[in-house]
């Protein structure tokens, strides 16, 4: 009785026939290239994940006796999207294959068209210690454009020697950064590298009016990045110039002078960023903590504000920022609510990106508030999967110190008169 036969290698083609998927030219070109190194920088809604996941999917029902593959972003949320959709087809169309399911760990395995075992990962580069270990015979790394260059150099990357593994990088651009070089290399420059760029609309399940329709809401060059899938350099970034503006230091008070502070109060795993500004609109002073309590917050807060002559105190109230705002009242702060709407907040970020471009504010060094620094130039605009445009720090990034400084801010903004106090 002849003995059934494997496959020596699963055909691509084959595969995602039965699993009822149809790649567009583009995702095509990228599932037929057998560079070791493959650089996708589209638009969103281009079809990256789908690709990706399929691309996975396939490795891991090659004829082998063991493969192991990571899926890695930036943060798990961003990490689930391609991970997720891994999960999803599996269950649909392989399910009689899957060995193990364990969403907590993010380890989905498989029996492979060998009957060997085949295992994928959803991992996090927010903890660098978690991608140390085994070697790799594949990794799809999603926004890597998001990504600290150091985890794709020392980390990912040697993971793929021992094997002799293939990347897979997807990403919307975001500026001229290692994601950047790595797409260049792509473009004949190395051989190892391939690399694909293409807009949005080139996608022909999706339709290219609706984009067009997003022109008119997004900045020119936000537009650009996000739906033309072009490399800018500070495209995404809602605050410009901040480098430039960070000239300054941290000034002791001085006398006749009046000061504005800003709060945001931590939320969970947030800080607690006091933030004060004189009427040259010059950062003076910000102080940055969390895991305190509360008692023991107000007073340093209170300390702050009553060093620059009781400086008026800008507060989010917020929620959990409502019982603090009546107790630094209660401990004799200058204190006033700026209760947090969708609309205030966006005339917040508004206000503070008019100062930067036009020039109105002055940060301390990098090299004295580099908290304030990485978190202004990673304060970004984005696309949502619905395709709503928003404002705010990347998944996994935080954002205290400039709400803060927006509140603070707020208090000299431009179209208002200073108040001429003096204490």
């Amino acid at each position: 009785m002849p003995t059934a036969t494997v496959p020596r290698r699963l055909s691509p083609a084959a595969f995602f026939r039965d699993m009822g998927y149809a790649p567009h030219p583009g995702q095509w070109a990228i599932h037929h290239s057998t560079a070791h190194r493959r650089v996708v920088a589209c638009g969103v809604r281009w079809g990256k994940t789908l690709c990706a996941a399929m691309e996975g999917l396939c490795a891991a029902m090659q004829p082998k006796e063991r493969s192991i593959g990571w899926v890695v972003a930036p943060t798990y949320d961003l990490a689930d999207k391609v991970y997720r959709e891994l999960i999803v087809l599996a269950a649909e169309h392989l399910r009689h294959r899957i060995i193990t399911l364990k969403e907590s760990e993010r380890r989905l395995v498989l029996r492979n068209l060998a009957g060997g075992v085949s295992e994928i990962r959803g991992k996090s580069a927010d903890n660098p210690v978690s991608l140390l270990g085994e070697g790799l015979d594949w990794v799809i790394v999603d926004e890597a454009a998001r990504m600290k260059p150091l985890i794709w150099e020392s980390h990912l990357s040697q993971r793929l020697l021992d094997r002799h593994g293939w990347a897979l990088l997807i990403s919307t651009p975001r500026g001229k950064g290692w994601y950047y070089d790595l797409f260049r290399r792509g473009q004949g420059l190395d051989p190892d590298y391939q690399s694909w760029n293409h807009p949005s609309w080139t996608n022909p399940y999706v339709s290219a009016e609706l984009i067009e329709q997003e022109r008119d809401r997004l900045p020119e060059r936000v537009f650009k990045q996000e739906y033309g899938g072009e490399f800018q350099e500070g495209a995404g970034q809602v605050f410009r110039y901040v480098r430039e503006s960070a000239t300054g230091a941290w000034q002791e008070p001085k006398p006749r002078e009046y000061y504005y502070a800003g709060l945001d109060l931590a939320k969970v795993e947030d800080y607690s960023v006091v933030c004060i500004v004189n009427r040259n609109r010059e950062v003076v002073f910000a102080d940055r903590f969390h895991r305190l309590d509360w008692s023991v917050q107000v007073n340093r807060i209170r300390a702050a504000a009553d060093r620059y002559h009781r400086a008026r105190l800008l507060v989010d109230s917020t929620g959990a920022g409502e019982p603090v705002f009546e107790s630094l009242r209660r401990a004799g702060c200058n204190a006033l609510a700026y209760p947090f709407t969708a609309r205030s907040k966006a005339a917040l970020v508004d206000n503070l990106a008019l100062m930067f471009e036009q020039r109105l504010i002055t940060l301390p060094r990098a090299d004295l508030w580099p908290a304030g620094i990485d978190e202004l130039e990673s304060f970004e605009f984005s696309v949502t999967d619905a395709g709503n445009v928003k404002t705010g720090a990347p998944s996994g990034v935080h954002d205290d110190c400039v709400v803060a400084l927006g509140l603070a801010a707020w208090q000299v903004r431009p179209s208002r008169p200073v108040p001429m106090v003096y204490v």
